[in-house]
C-alpha cells in the first residue's frame, strides 16, 4: 500500500493519486479549514506487490 491509496495495480494507484490531487473522487472533509494535504510523489520505480501474508 502506498500512502492512503489502495489499488490492485500501479495504474490504479497513479489514478487515485491524480484524483486526490485534483479534488476528485474522495470528497470533502467537513470542518477542516486548511488546504488539502498534497499526496507524496510516487517512487520513480514501479511499485511491487507485497503479496498476501497469513
Amino acid at each position: 500500500m502506498w500512502w492512503n491509496f489502495v489499488g490492485r495495480t500501479q495504474d490504479d494507484i497513479e489514478q487515485a493519486r491524480e484524483n486526490w490531487m485534483n479534488g476528485k473522487r474522495f470528497g470533502e472533509v467537513k470542518g477542516y479549514d486548511g488546504d488539502p494535504l498534497p499526496a507524496p510523489e510516487l517512487p520513480t520505480v514501479p511499485l511491487k506487490p507485497r503479496g498476501r501474508v497469513r
